[in-house]
């Protein structure tokens, strides 16, 4: 086991574990961005009010390199690596105004059996991507994303426990990923409207994001009907929601099909059980 303080440097300590290495990190903020290479490694925190991992990249934001960010470059820590577990800690952005900053991630995941529990996420738009990227995607970002961040492999998650909260599209990508007991928060946006979920699962994928007796809030000034649960990012997303309680902020449509697009005709949304006012296009099971 590893005992990390906030003044150590994570980066380090996540590059020299060995693989199934426990790391300890004491309460307090630890103000990094960071990447797990490595597999196995489990990530204990004091509790998800306790220990903080936190950066302020935003999309907008010119990179060394002297391009912007992009989306897929800001995140807080990434986990690149299989098989990585994390409890009782946060991952949060703190850029904030994503309205004129552009999209600002937490947590990206691009990893086979990542395991979260009891631990929360915080950003605005785009706080917890689940990878891998859509393919076209991968083929467009070729030498500008390095190849660790554009693997298309299959990604399986699993969310317990955990509050994740944002504005827009804040759950997003084409993982396989199960959140079970979760809070899912909307924040305020100035923009007056936002939507929790946005997957881009490949019509081959038979499982996508699963929300299971989850509860879906949100803060006192996000309005009535203002929040859809989820939009298509690509033809064919894939999304269930199982036995989920929502408050009143959430629309009763449920559903919104991106812009102009006509993917509500290939999107793969399922609710159980069924709300009345949906669109015509969410399915039952």
């Amino acid at each position: 086991m590893i005992s990390v303080q906030p003044h150590d440097d994570l980066q380090t300590i996540f590059d020299r574990a060995a693989p199934g290495e426990v790391i300890r990190l004491a309460p307090g903020e630890y103000r990094v961005k960071s990447v797990i290479f490595t597999d196995g490694l489990t990530l204990v925190g004091a509790g998800a009010d306790a220990t903080r991992i936190v950066w302020d990249d935003y999309a907008q934001k010119i990179h060394a390199d002297g391009k912007e960010y992009n989306t897929f470059r800001t995140w807080t820590l990434a986990v690149c690596a299989d098989n990585v577990t994390m409890r009782d800690l946060a991952v949060v952005n703190d850029a904030l105004h994503p309205e004129t900053k552009g999209q600002e991630v937490a947590l990206t995941v691009y990893g086979d059996n990542f395991a979260m529990e009891h631990c929360r996420l915080t950003s605005t738009q785009d706080t917890l991507f689940l990878g891998p990227l859509p393919r076209d995607l991968i083929e467009r970002y070729d030498g500008f994303l390095p190849d660790h961040l554009r693997r298309d492999k299959a990604c399986r998650q699993r969310f317990t426990d955990c509050l994740i909260e944002g504005t827009v599209d804040f759950i997003f990508g084409c993982g396989e990923a199960l959140f079970e007991d979760c809070e899912i928060r909307s924040l305020y946006d100035v923009r007056g409207h936002g939507y929790a979920a946005a997957p881009a699962h490949a019509l081959e994928q038979t499982e996508g994001f699963r929300f299971q007796n989850c509860r879906f809030t949100a803060e006192g000034t996000v309005a009535d009907g203002s929040i859809y649960l989820a939009r298509p990012w690509r033809d064919y997303g894939l999304c269930v929601f199982e036995n989920c309680a929502y408050g009143p902020h959430i629309s009763p449509l449920g559903f919104d099909k991106w812009n102009d697009t006509e993917r509500d005709k290939t999107a793969r949304f399922y609710e159980s059980p069924s709300r009345p006012g949906r669109v015509p296009w969410a399915r039952s099971f």
